[in-house]
């Protein structure tokens, strides 16, 4: 399977590009598109589906995995983000791939283990993981590896799902708002 991994931003959009087959993992590409800042929106999203859209063609993945939404205070930024997202989304869904998205925390955890992980820590761990030497890339490009590596790795939850496939189930009483909301937070989301 090949998997698209994708850090989205408004500007610097990481991308990643890995194979994932019978427990290994190949990069295949990985790098930024950018667009200009001084750019209005909808020419920066142009650029970069259209530079995306080119490396669709040739790799031709099945899989997109995106870091997750998360909860801006600067609700233009947010929207904007939004925006992004959605394009890449509908130029991904277009071509029949799964979609899949991870919060940082998440991916932070799955790669090196510290779900509150610095950035550096992230890219030093998935350059390790894939056998590539460090580059000097933005760290966008390093997160899109990450969130691609999460997707080819099954998180240690679902492997302890799957280590207990035909075990009986033993059910629980319905969880009380405050457990599910301790849940969320756990995870790295918040509730309103």
């Amino acid at each position: 399977m090949i998997i698209l991994g994708i850090d989205p931003g408004s500007i610097t959009t990481g991308y990643a590009f890995l194979k994932a087959e019978k427990g290994k993992v190949d990069v295949l590409e990985y790098g930024v598109f950018h667009a200009k800042a001084t750019l209005p929106v909808e020419d920066r999203l142009l650029q970069i589906v259209t530079e995306l859209e080119a490396r669709l063609d040739v790799y031709r993945p099945e899989a997109l995995a995106m870091e997750g939404v998360f909860f801006a205070k600067n609700a233009k930024s947010a929207l904007v983000l939004g925006h992004i997202r959605g394009a890449i989304l509908v130029a991904c869904r277009r071509r029949g791939m799964l979609f899949s998205e991870y919060p940082p925390k998440i991916v932070k955890q799955a790669v090196t283990g510290d779900g509150s992980a610095a950035k550096e820590q992230v890219a030093n761990m998935v350059f390790a993981r894939l056998g590539i030497e460090h580059s000097d890339l933005p760290l966008d490009a390093s997160d899109a590896l990450a969130i691609a590596w999460t997707h080819a790795n099954p998180a240690p939850l679902s492997a302890a799902l799957v280590a207990r496939a035909g075990k009986p189930v033993h059910r629980k009483k319905k969880a009380s708002v405050s457990e599910w909301k301790a849940l969320v937070e756990k995870m790295g989301g918040t509730i309103q």
